[in-house]
């Protein structure tokens, strides 16, 4: 059974030796063995397998000068630690390199390979086989390039716990350490690179974009992590489509329809420079232009797609790239490569028939395998010069330097750095093994590996614990996930102006370790948009919206298609392409444009606008008015007029009018809390001492005439100290609501945003309504009880009826604020104080006007009326009025009740009264006449009924007599009555009261 394995396994190596002859593979001995996966092809010939005979291993073809020399860092790396005197000393590493010519089936083909030695060294079948050929197990794998070729590889030499060390391998998908165990890589996983395009995109401004990615294990996961970046950022994605190498055309010219169509000018690209070549190639044939390509690492410098040819399509294309490095000597190296000097390397031979357009003579296979890489070459590559089947020998002596390939730029060495790293990171961890210390070690009880006899998984156990500084001074340590952690430069393509060489013009940088919202840097004016222009291009749904807009959702289209909407009144954007407009503060508004907040106009009913001019006039002349008032009231204090109207009421009347006109100032000005907790209560109580005064003198003059005798209570409401008293009282209790109103809810200044946007109305709270309605509702009340006393007083003598003028006032007072109430409640702002001060002047005016402008007319203008005689003649015709119709009532009574007694039946009494008094002469007497009549002035009044006949004989004097003389004259009167009456007494007792 052990030697049938043998056989077996002996069979498996045969047959892919013979698959890898010597000039398909690169291979030195040494004590440990790497191995090493480059892509030295871009693919393999479509070759179709009926299976009618034995299968045969697929060409590769078109060469890839980069792929070389990738493969040439290796070995420079191997070679330079070999003659270290410090790393690895006393031990030799040699090398098994395989083309994997960009495809998974010779990936895996090479990666037998190598798992078929390690299991013939796991079997120790030495004994059995005599391999005098022996070589050595591979303890390490460097590659490979492409993502999805390093999956498939991953998964094989994870069985076996290989460790594979890959430098150009990004995708995510290679980080889960479940499913790869032995995965590691010296380039940063995609992860970083998506988030990146993202941010670039939102640095431009745009959020329209087109997405491609190769379907494979690098495409995919990549462009999935940028559709989640981008959807944080609110980019919207317009077309993603999948492309491949191996896609059809009619594939391929349906993903060009879709890109040409598509207003979206920004198109992310995660590709390699194979499966992206056959799209490019279509799109200059239809001559696609004005796209801006962002570029993975993959293919932003690919010698595939970086072509003078393709410039004028792919020419504003913005890609990264990693970090270059570093390699002392290389340059050198790679100069120094020659088909007969390169004894170890099975594809220099190769790589000089491709660089001059020649074949080796000496190799029978040279010439038709040349041809058929020729061939690739010209599809794609642009490294030769011929166009013939059939190449010329070369002579050996050729220099490399003389001709320009992608094999010598050296100038940013990024992938093939990597792999110089790779292979120094499996060399220090074989050193960690060398220079390990029982009992420190990273094994059982602390133990090392021995390096004469090192196995894989023990390079795999030391490579994860890796760290060490490279020869940059940068230190190297694989994490959790066997990744490294790099940084990204930014490059724009520009057509160099010596030769016509696309060139890759380093424009900025991306710092993963920077925190976020830092990491990108862009100098935009290196930047040069399709090779020329300078302007950053378009790439948006829809138009900028404007500052004073926002954007708005159009129905079924992506959130970046939206139509500008202008923010509303009070709302405001000062930004570009804004998704919400934001709100004013509390005291601003927002301009005509909407584009930032200014502040409110402020309201009030101000002293300077023309309104508030008009009120003030009007509340100063009412002052003016009942100051004029008060003054001819203090001059002629003493005349008949002035008396007979209660001259102290008169004066507190005056001064309340004169409050209730000053009272109106305090609602003209910018309210503060000051004026607004004084302005109710002034205007109340002023009002309250002017209907008190108003109230008491009518009730006064009421009692007066309507008493039947004078009582000594009657005396006493008609002193002038209850008069007072009684005013006291009235306003005493509005005093006290409006204490009570300042305690619990006084009034204060309120700026009101609510009545009108633009405005801010100063107001005052008054804090509480129902307060203020007890206020005016307690004036109403004592208005009306005066109204009902005046109206009850409106037929008293003539020198007495300004109690008809005060039922006029109490009119225009309950007209007033009876108006004033609906007018209160529909007004707002600065017109509720209006409303206010009108309702105050038009009441203030109706009273100062109805009682006392015809007594100032008098005063001033009919002397002759302001006498004692007119007083007192106008009283006694009312008091004989009076007794006459009480006595008649009387006489009616009397008549009534005997004639129910005696049966007998009379005529019905008839009576007469007739007064005449010289007021005036028909015949006026000359001036001196008439002086000395008004001295000896005098009237008669005869009352006459059916019993009888009063008649009532008066005389005056000038009240400048002296007493005796005025008692003399009292004597005098006469009175002559045939039917005495009780009622006539009573009133002729009042008279000496005026």
């Amino acid at each position: 059974m052990t030697l049938y394995s043998c056989c077996l396994i002996l069979l498996l190596f045969t047959w892919n030796t013979a698959a890898y002859g010597p000039n398909q593979r690169a291979q030195k001995k040494g004590d440990i063995i790497l191995g090493g996966l480059f892509p030295i092809h871009f693919g393999v010939a479509a070759k179709d397998q009926d299976l009618k005979s034995r299968p045969e291993s697929v060409e590769c073809i078109r060469y890839n000068f980069r792929g070389f020399r990738w493969l040439q860092a290796m070995i420079f790396a191997i070679e330079e630690i070999n003659s270290s005197p410090t790393l690895l000393p006393n031990m030799t590493l040699g090398y098994r390199i395989f083309d994997t010519c960009n495809t998974v089936s010779k990936a895996l083909e090479a990666t037998l390979s190598f798992v078929a030695q390690n299991k013939i060294d796991s079997l120790n079948l030495d004994e059995f086989c005599n391999c005098s050929e022996h070589i050595p197990s591979t303890i390490a794998v460097v590659g490979a390039t492409g993502s999805g070729i390093s999956t498939a590889v991953a998964n094989l030499l994870g069985l076996f716990y290989i460790p594979q060390v890959s430098y150009a391998s990004s995708s995510r998908l290679l980080s889960n350490k479940n499913q790869f165990k032995s995965f590691l890589r010296t380039i940063p996983n995609d992860e970083h690179q998506a988030t990146a395009m993202a941010d670039i995109i939102e640095y431009f401004r745009w959020n329209w974009v087109g997405t491609i990615a190769a379907d494979d294990d690098y495409g995919r996961p990549g462009i999935e992590k940028f559709r989640e970046e981008a959807e944080e950022r609110d980019i919207c994605i317009d077309f993603s489509e999948l492309i491949s190498q191996y896609s059809d055309e009619e594939e391929i010219q349906q993903v060009v329809e879709v890109i040409q169509n598509s207003t979206a000018r920004v198109i992310v690209v995660f590709s390699s420079g194979p499966d992206l070549e056959p799209l490019i190639k279509e799109i200059v044939r239809r001559n696609i232009t004005g796209k801006i390509w962002l570029a993975s690492e993959a293919w932003a410098s690919s010698s595939l797609i970086a072509m003078p040819e393709f410039f004028r399509v792919i020419g504003s294309t913005i890609g990264f790239a990693l970090k270059a490095g570093q390699i002392p000597g290389f340059r050198e190296f790679l100069q120094k490569v020659h088909p007969k000097k390169s004894t170890n390397n099975g594809f220099a031979k190769e790589f000089w028939e491709e660089t001059f357009n020649c074949y080796l003579p000496d190799g029978s296979k040279s010439s038709p395998a040349s041809t058929s890489f020729h061939k690739g070459h010209e599809e794609g590559q642009g490294a030769g010069n011929g166009t013939s089947a059939f190449r010329p020998p070369c002579t050996g002596d050729e220099n490399i330097t003389s001709v320009e390939t992608p094999y010598m730029d050296y100038t940013h060495l990024r992938i093939s750095y990597n792999v110089y790293l790779a292979v120094y990171s499996i060399a220090h961890a074989l050193q960690d093994i060398y220079t390990c210390t029982p009992g420190k070690g990273l094994f059982t009880n602390g133990s090392c590996a021995d390096i004469k006899k090192v196995e894989a998984w023990q390079v795999l156990k030391h490579l994860r614990h890796l760290n060490f500084t490279n020869n940059m001074g940068e230190q190297v340590d694989f994490d959790e996930f066997g990744d490294l952690v790099g940084n990204y430069s930014i490059i724009n393509w520009h057509l160099s102006p010596e030769d016509g060489s696309v060139v890759f013009e380093e424009v900025g940088h991306y710092n993963v370790y920077a925190k976020k919202g830092e990491r990108l840097f862009i100098n935009e004016n290196k930047i040069l948009w399709g090779g020329f222009s300078k302007e950053v291009p378009f790439s948006n749904c829809s138009r900028d919206c404007l500052p004073g807009t926002r954007k708005g959702i159009i129905e079924g289209e992506p959130t970046c298609c939206f139509e500008c909407v202008d923010c509303p009144d009070g709302e405001y954007s000062d930004e570009t392409d804004a998704s919400a407009c934001d709100k004013c503060p509390e005291d601003y508004w927002s301009n005509e444009n909407h584009t930032s907040c200014i502040p409110k106009q402020i309201e009030f009913l101000a002293w300077t606008e023309p309104f508030g001019i008009a009120l003030t006039l009007f509340a100063v002349l009412g002052i003016f008015l009942t100051s004029f008032v008060l003054g001819v009231f203090t001059k002629f204090r003493n005349t008949p007029i002035v008396k007979a109207t209660n001259r102290e009421l008169s004066y507190l009347l005056l001064f309340s009018l004169l409050c209730c006109f000053s009272s109106s100032l305090f609602f003209i000005g910018e309210p503060q809390n000051w004026t607004c907790r004084l302005r109710q209560p002034a205007f109340g109580i002023s009002f309250v001492l002017c209907i008190s005064c108003i109230l008491v003198k009518t009730n006064r003059v009421l009692l007066v005439f309507e008493a039947k005798i004078p009582t000594s209570l009657h005396r006493k409401w008609w002193g002038l100290n209850l008069q007072f008293l009684l005013v006291f009282l009235c306003t005493f209790v509005q005093i006290v609501i409006c204490v009570i109103w300042l305690y619990t809810a006084p009034p204060s200044s309120y700026r009101n945003h609510e009545l009108e946007d633009e405005i801010i109305f100063i107001t005052c709270h008054e804090g509480s309504l129902m307060a203020l309605g007890f206020l005016i509702g307690y004036t109403c009340l004592l208005a009306a009880i005066c109204f009902f006393f005046a109206f009850k007083s409106r037929k008293l003598p003539e020198n007495f009826n300004e109690a008809k003028f005060i039922t006029f006032s109490m009119l225009i007072f309950f007209i007033v604020w009876i108006s004033f109430i609906p007018a209160y409640a529909s007004t707002y702002g600065k017109f509720v104080s209006a409303v206010e001060v009108i309702a105050i002047l038009a009441a203030s005016f109706g009273l100062l006007a109805c009682i006392f402008f015809n007594k100032v007319y008098i005063i001033l203008f009919k002397p002759s009326r302001n006498t004692i005689e007119e007083v007192r003649c106008s009283t006694a015709a009312h008091a004989f009025k009076v007794a006459a119709r009480a006595t008649l009532r009387r006489s009616n009574v009397s008549r009534k009740r005997s004639n129910s007694l005696g049966g007998s039946t009379g005529s019905t009494p008839s009576s007469s009264i007739s007064s005449k008094s010289n007021h005036e002469d028909p015949f006026p007497l000359p001036a001196s006449a008439e002086r000395q009549r008004q001295q000896q002035r005098g009237c008669k009044q005869k009352v006459s009924f059916g019993s009888g006949t009063v008649t009532l004989s008066l005389s005056f004097e000038e009240p400048q007599k002296n007493a005796m003389a005025n008692r003399n004259a009292r004597r005098r009167n006469s009175l002559e009555a045939q039917n005495s009456d009780d009622s006539l007494m009573r009133h002729r007792a009042l008279l000496p009261l005026q």
